[in-house]
């Protein structure tokens, strides 16, 4: 294998420990040192199509760590979602450029377009590495057992609905808070983390994996309110209907949609106030409504070190990877081991592209809408702090007043 140039880019939704993996990536391809040269791609697929470059193979060490402690994309991100033609475009630059190595740190649409980029260096007899690192909040890749972003994307979430339940046992009423997952309820998932008592806590969860019916979310926010005074819910942006139409559609005909031809279910506010709506018209109490937006992709006070140094490890497994005998193309890959161990596998770019992770049903129980002791134990090592709270209790003092005019 001939080692010519290597590119490195950035895809998709900006995290808090995405630099943490371009820092990892740099350090151990400057480290192999069987490079002519290291560029890196501005806007992501988007820079590598107008040939967009620069350069680097001489950054220094004390520059490249205080960009992996910087939250969201150093080398800028982008939206676009390659076909054949597009990525037959970014081909050419490489091609042109002496580019041997490519890497593009994404989730399963960056692994997608990493898997047609290597399918036509193959087709053509170029030699080309394309190497795919994980990432994504949405914690959705399959093959690896959690993502880098994840971890402090959860962190935060968790953080938030324990303000947020401590500021409701304060001012009891109904706390809604919309937070982020299009097919995926990890994230919403992580705020349960956030309550004192998992097992017996106010809060409610609603995820995109189970189908979202008015009449029971209505019943069971009412039972909740009910018992405790009070009632916590935490909804996924991609909620369905039992057609597996996103519930926002179905409440705002209008929606406006992506480039894609995807409902934009982030960057407003009409779920929450629409669901807010709702329970206030059943109830007749006041409700207060959150949507979360993107604040909690790259959120720099709840970064979670384990989820920043996983990020850079696994980097720099992907970079090994590249280096090895017979290397072509592959995904780099987190898995666990233990309790808590993990590593690094390669796996093959089709093994995670396109496709997505649920939720698993054993972290979930659709019934009482809480999530279980499985997912506690999947998710709290990942967060490395959890937040704490607690209750001040004491002996009522007895009535003085009251009892005399009883």
């Amino acid at each position: 294998m001939k080692f010519g140039k290597a590119v490195i880019a950035q895809g998709g939704g900006p995290t808090a420990v995405i630099n943490h993996s371009l820092a990892g990536a740099i350090s151990a391809l400057i480290r192999h040192g069987e490079i002519d040269a290291l560029y890196g791609a501005i806007h992501g697929v988007e820079g590598v199509a107008n040939e967009q470059f620069i350069d680097l193979t001489s950054i220094s060490p004390e520059l490249l760590q205080r960009v992996a402690a910087t939250t969201g994309s150093a080398l800028g991100s982008t939206r676009d979602k390659p076909d054949e033609s597009y990525c037959a475009r970014m081909f050419e630059v490489l091609k042109a450029q002496d580019v041997r190595k490519f890497f593009y740190i994404g989730g399963n649409d960056s692994a997608d377009t990493c898997r047609i980029i290597a399918k036509q260096a193959e087709s053509t007899g170029y030699e080309l590495q394309v190497t795919h690192i994980p990432k994504t909040v949405d914690n959705d890749l399959l093959v690896n057992d959690h993502t880098p972003g994840y971890g402090s994307a959860a962190k935060f979430v968790a953080h938030a609905f324990a303000g947020a339940d401590m500021d409701n046992r304060s001012l009891p009423g109904i706390y809604l808070g919309v937070v982020m997952g299009r097919d995926a309820g990890f994230l919403t998932a992580a705020s349960a983390l956030g309550c004192c008592n998992h097992q017996d806590s106010p809060l409610l969860v609603y995820i995109p994996e189970y189908s979202f019916d008015t009449e029971r979310f209505l019943s069971q926010v009412e039972s909740t309110y009910r018992r405790f005074g009070r009632c916590m819910i935490a909804v996924s942006e991609g909620i369905r209907a039992e057609d597996g139409d996103p519930v926002l559609a179905k409440l705002h005909p209008n929606l406006d949609r992506d480039p894609h031809g995807n409902y934009q279910l982030s960057g407003n506010g009409h779920l929450a106030d629409s669901l807010g709506a709702l329970i206030k018209t059943h109830l007749a109490v006041k409700v207060r409504a959150d949507t979360f937006g993107y604040i909690q992709r790259s959120f720099a006070g709840a970064i979670s070190s384990i989820d920043a140094n996983e990020a850079r490890l696994v980097a720099e497994a992907a970079v090994n990877f590249s280096f090895g005998k017979e290397y072509r193309s592959g995904s780099a890959a987190i898995v666990r081991t233990g309790d808590y161990v993990v590593e690094y596998q390669l796996t093959s770019l089709e093994s995670v592209a396109r496709s997505t992770k649920s939720l698993g049903a054993d972290f979930y129980d659709p019934i009482t809408a809480k999530m279980t002791q499985s997912f506690f134990n999947y998710a709290r090592p990942l967060i490395d702090e959890l937040p704490h709270c607690t209750i001040l209790t004491g002996n009522p003092v007895p009535q003085i007043l009251r009892k005399r005019s009883q």
